[in-house]
């Protein structure tokens, strides 16, 4: 994948497993020049205020780079969260509890995307049971309508409209959907299509990461 953003092209990915001892799975991911650590806890135990009878209870923080978390901040948690509950098999677990901290190292853009990905790879290397897996694409539409993938945070400054969308690994349905500015129904499915197709090559990379994982573990 190319280090540029442009129509086709994500830029470069590259991640780290289990580098943190304390989780049941961590990963460390870059997109370009933005970083997310993510680290999972449990199945295990749950206060007794948020227990369910029927199914895990999914939590997740999210942590900024530096200071406190915000309004956006805490959007971006609860979109995590939700694209978490749609694709974990809770109901495996019931009356426990399955923990997520997600943790910005760098924003260089696209930082949504980086962190459900981020999110989905800590999930894999836990062993945690998943209905399937998820993608996370970032586009962005300039001004004239071109469409430019995974985009820079100084590409995003001057964007009409931002959009992450994040698939399933199953039929490439969408299973979230982000998007800010203005946009007609046409050029957000032109997005949608875009992503959708470049959701190939992030599915493409979990499984050369999870390969070169369990090589290393023989």
């Amino acid at each position: 994948m190319s280090d540029s953003s442009k129509q086709s092209n994500l830029r470069v990915m590259s991640a780290e497993l289990s580098l943190l001892s304390r989780p049941d799975g961590s990963a460390t991911l870059f997109q370009g020049d933005t970083c997310v650590m993510s680290s999972v806890y449990g199945p295990g135990e749950v206060r007794i205020n948020k227990e369910l009878i029927d199914r895990a209870t999914v939590e997740v923080i999210y942590k900024p780079k530096s200071g406190l978390p915000g309004c956006t901040e805490k959007s971006q948690e609860r979109l995590i969260r939700n694209t978490c509950e749609t694709v974990l098999l809770t109901s495996l677990h019931p009356r426990s509890s399955i923990s997520l901290t997600v943790q910005e190292m760098q924003n260089s853009g696209s930082l949504l995307a980086c962190c459900i990905n981020s999110m989905c790879l800590a999930l894999l290397d836990s062993g945690v049971n998943m209905k399937c897996l998820v993608a996370a694409v970032h586009c962005l539409l300039d001004l004239e309508g071109e469409i430019f993938l995974d985009a820079t945070d100084k590409e995003e400054k001057g964007a009409q409209a931002c959009m992450t969308f994040v698939f399933d690994s199953v039929d490439r349905n969408v299973v979230m959907v982000h998007a800010v500015g203005k946009y007609s129904v046409e050029q957000f499915n032109k997005c949608m299509s875009v992503c959708r197709t470049a959701s190939a090559d992030i599915f493409h990379f979990y499984r050369e990461t999870m390969t070169k994982k369990l090589k290393r573990s023989l």
